[in-house]
């Protein structure tokens, strides 16, 4: 018996005395994460070209919230085909189909003469965002040890909002090449045509990267499997973790309905809305129309995008703050802090707006506090915890299903906000962005729970009540 218990005690020791190859894993969850450059670059483009569509089509005010929400339509759909997709192929070939719908999205956006064919362009190309958004932390996370898990799925969301930083600057580059009557006719076309370019990067990529051991296992291939994993936590390690990996499988029905019992269905619930809560604060009205809203405030085409700029450059800085701090703090606080402060800033935005105090600087800097205080908390953490939340074998299906909400909710604030503004006028836009953001920060302080430094397996137990202790 006492050499049993040494053996193992050996063994725990070996266990903690191999340390993850974070290079190895780092590199592979960038090339990942890249997959998020496309979806900032396509949901941000539109924010310099939805003006120059408006003229060149001739877009009345719905319409102009179709160009734009149209996307998010495709989107809607791409994460609803992705959880059945990746669960049945793998997630590795569902993000490259994903890179060669979005190459053809951005080139057919490009080379429409109706706005009936670019739609149906920006359809295509959302079809793939909306895989990536969903796969790309998923596949992270099912990568990464579980120390270091938060900032590498949280890479996916630095690479979003640097998609977008740079699309601000493109946008701006690419009007400055020509007259209005060019920009109107021609501008328009190169900012969507260049996103070919980071898509096919990402498709090259993807090609040098392995498949997600946990979805390996799944498919009884862990011979597969355990090479990858050796490289990420060493040998001892990895053959634990393929243990507690088929362990975890063998304990679940791979069926919907695991998605509604008890615990399960909480986490769910817990994951859609934090999706919904990501969109109905508005960030996505900032970043789609921030030009517009530039140019409502009496700037020029040319301001209003370099004012634009500075929202991208905040955005980045402040998630790269982010991804330094989520591991650190925990995920509950970043978020807790960040929606009080957006909470207080749309507040300030509307009364802004209701007193007519637009022309200063005022407005600009309380909207880079909001996008700051969004791109700590909302922006990344959100997608950390919808790839961390679930149980293994229903994890594609469950975050599919958040995902889908997440989209339901950009299409909602996309499609509505140009009709809404005019109609109920900006102070009581931002004031009820403001109010949405105040019920998030309540849901997340009673119902969201701390996931920091917790296995994916250990996720499962705090959900089911499946084992006697869950870590911290």
């Amino acid at each position: 018996m006492a050499i049993v218990i040494n053996k193992e005690i050996s063994q725990t020791k070996a266990l903690k005395n191999e340390k993850p190859n974070m290079l190895f894993v780092t590199l592979v969850s960038i090339v990942a994460a890249l997959g998020g450059i496309l979806f900032g670059f396509d949901i941000a483009v539109v924010s310099g070209a939805v003006g120059l569509l408006q003229q060149h089509f001739a877009l009345s005010e719905f319409q102009v919230g179709w160009a734009v929400s149209s996307l998010i339509v495709g989107s809607v759909t791409g994460a609803a085909l992705s959880g059945y997709m990746s669960e049945r192929f793998g997630r590795k070939k569902v993000l490259l189909a994903a890179a060669i719908l979005f190459i053809v999205g951005s080139v057919g956006s490009a080379l429409q003469d109706t706005f009936t064919g670019y739609i149906i362009a920006r359809m295509i190309g959302g079809i793939g965002i909306g895989i990536t958004s969903t796969i790309c932390p998923v596949y992270n996370a099912e990568i990464a040890p579980a120390k270091y898990r938060g900032r590498l799925v949280a890479l996916n969301q630095l690479a979003i909002v640097s998609g977008i930083f740079l699309v601000y600057f493109l946008n701006l580059w690419i009007v400055g090449m020509g007259d209005e009557a060019w920009d109107a006719s021609t501008a328009w076309r190169w900012m969507f045509g260049v996103g070919a370019v980071p898509g096919l990067l990402f498709m090259i990529l993807m090609l040098f990267i392995p498949e997600s051991p946990r979805w390996l296992i799944k498919r009884n291939r862990p011979y597969e499997a355990l090479p990858i994993l050796v490289k990420i936590h060493g040998e001892e390690a990895a053959k634990q973790e393929v243990l507690d990996i088929k362990e975890s499988f063998n304990n679940e029905n791979d069926s919907f309905k695991q998605l509604f019992t008890p615990g399960i269905r909480s986490a769910l619930f817990i994951g859609v809305m934090l999706a919904v809560m990501q969109h109905i604060t508005g960030i996505n009205a900032i970043l789609y129309y921030a030009p517009e809203i530039f140019k409502g405030m009496g700037l020029g085409t040319d301001a209003s995008l370099t004012q634009t700029i500075w929202i991208g450059l905040i955005n980045v800085l402040f998630t790269i703050i982010s991804v330094w701090l989520i591991d650190k703090v925990g995920r509950k606080a970043l978020l807790l802090t960040g929606t009080s402060l957006m909470t207080l800033c749309l507040a300030i935005i509307g009364a802004a707006f209701q007193m007519d105090l637009t022309t200063g600087p005022l407005v600009l800097i309380v909207i880079l506090i909001y996008v700051a205080s969004f791109a700590i908390s909302l922006g990344p953490v959100v997608w950390v915890m919808l790839s961390e939340i679930f149980p293994n074998r229903i994890r594609g299906k469950a975050v599919a299903i958040a995902s889908m909400a997440l989209w339901a909710g950009d299409y909602l604030v996309s499609q509505l906000f140009p009709p809404l503004l005019s109609s109920a006028g900006p102070a009581n836009t931002f004031w009820i962005f403001g109010i949405a953001s105040l019920f998030s920060l309540l849901f997340i302080w009673r119902a969201v729970p701390e996931t920091k430094g917790r296995s994916l397996e250990q996720m499962e137990a705090m959900w089911t009540g499946k084992g006697s202790e869950v870590h911290n």
